[in-house]
């Protein structure tokens, strides 16, 4: 992450903007392009101030925190900017997904003739979700299967019901 640390009514010092980029380079995973940053560091009589602007992937956070201590309005400000990066993502892959998702109660069964006998057809239609939310759905209905795309890995699973209640999870390879 291009970072740009500046010092006001404070003298520059190395171990500060190290550590201000070491904890900034941490945030570089939920971008996923070139990003950018501007820390502005400040001293107002007994208030240590710590203001961050960070733009990448078309989005631009901005946090400040004022404490008693420099490292701890450091902290503070970074872990606001990570709770806001985090929500504006989540809220960009539900506005992405938003026109996939579908009723999950929309199954269909056909029973068709086959050379081997009758075959059951169901047609199903799927959502992008987590592991954990499949198995949270699993709970809610009362069937023995689940199929649904990672959001992840964007692939289609299925989640399935053992005979003794855990679950078995079936992933494509490549």
């Amino acid at each position: 992450m291009n970072t740009s640390v500046r010092f006001k009514n404070l003298e520059p010092s190395d171990p500060l903007k190290s550590y201000v980029r070491e904890k900034l380079d941490r945030m570089e995973k939920y971008f996923n392009g070139p990003a950018e940053a501007s820390v502005v560091l400040s001293i107002e009589k007994f208030r240590h101030s710590a203001e961050i602007n960070v733009m990448g992937d078309r989005l631009t956070i901005n946090g400040k925190e004022e404490t008693e201590e420099m490292y701890s309005a450091i902290d503070m400000v970074l872990d606001k900017l990570e709770v806001q990066i985090k929500k504006s993502k989540q809220k960009s892959r539900d506005y992405r997904s938003k026109g996939k998702i579908v009723p999950m109660a929309s199954a269909q069964t056909v029973d068709e003739e086959s050379g081997q006998g009758r075959v059951r057809v169901r047609h199903i239609e799927y959502k992008p979700m987590d592991v954990d939310e499949a198995v949270m759905q699993m709970d809610l209905i009362k069937d023995n299967f689940l199929v649904f795309t990672n959001a992840r890995t964007e692939a289609v699973n299925v989640l399935y019901r053992q005979k003794d209640g855990n679950y078995g999870l079936i992933q494509p390879r490549a």
